[in-house]
């Protein structure tokens, strides 16, 4: 893991309550746990701990995270199905480690609900400024203007999107995409602007949000295979189209 000589930002996000946000470090390596909580406990964030998988569940039990950081390759009881079952307690984030560098595994990640993914050997100043952005936009929105389109509905204040009535369970980066769409029909964005406009990265993998396109269409397309509201525009990116009369608004 590199490990750089400047210090992590300050700027930390704070948690649910307001107080300091508590991050759940889950790798199965001491030391790397060791220098990822390290980086998290002086840019101020509450850090717990867990060497397996069963041990993070049983510490998000006890004190629910604002975040979790989890290691894909864990003992016993992997990554991905740590973050299922955590998920299937409550919305969390989730920021994912791992050690491969099959883009198979990191789009496995984010198909089964992490919401960033950082590919070991990493810096750990980076993972603190990942983990800041992530949690900086689980905050409610000041904006309190709510989106309509296509028989879609967002929220940005209450964090609630809603298809032809229906609440979405939408993940932190779809809900994000979601408003950006219905903040702009009709405009082709390729996917380094959804990148740097969407969620603030200016650095990435590009196939990032291509899984997060692919995910929201599944939610809120009839057909997802044969999509009508998020279209390709081959060359370019990706458009919102919304229905006839119903612009958003």
């Amino acid at each position: 893991m590199q490990q750089p000589h400047e210090s992590p930002g300050t700027g930390a996000a704070p948690g649910r309550n307001g107080g300091a946000a508590r991050v759940l470090v889950v790798d199965d390596d001491p030391t790397v746990a060791e220098v990822v909580s390290g980086y998290l406990d002086r840019a101020g964030y509450t850090v717990d701990r867990a060497g397996d998988g069963p041990e993070a569940l049983a510490r998000a039990a006890a004190r629910w995270p604002d975040l979790v950081v989890l290691d894909l390759m864990l003992p016993g009881m992997d990554g991905l199905e740590v973050c299922r079952r955590i998920r299937g307690h409550g919305p969390v984030p989730v920021i994912m480690l791992t050690a491969r560098g099959d883009e198979d595994d990191r789009i496995l990640g984010l198909e089964v609900g992490a919401d960033d993914y950082v590919t070991k050997p990493f810096s750990p100043r980076e993972l603190v400024l990942r983990v800041e952005s992530v949690l900086r936009r689980t905050r409610p929105a000041t904006e309190a203007r709510s989106l309509h389109a296509a028989g879609l509905a967002v929220d940005p204040a209450a964090r609630r999107a809603t298809r032809n009535g229906e609440e979405l369970a939408l993940t932190i980066r779809e809900f994000d995409l979601l408003a950006f769409f219905l903040r702009h029909p009709g405009r082709a964005y390729a996917r380094e602007e959804l990148m740097r406009e969407v969620w603030g990265w200016d650095f990435g993998d590009l196939s990032t949000v291509t899984v997060h396109v692919r995910r929201l269409r599944g939610k809120v397309e009839d057909d997802p295979a044969r999509p009508r509201l998020i279209q390709t525009v081959w060359g370019v990116g990706y458009r919102f189209d919304s229905e006839p009369g119903g612009e958003a608004v």
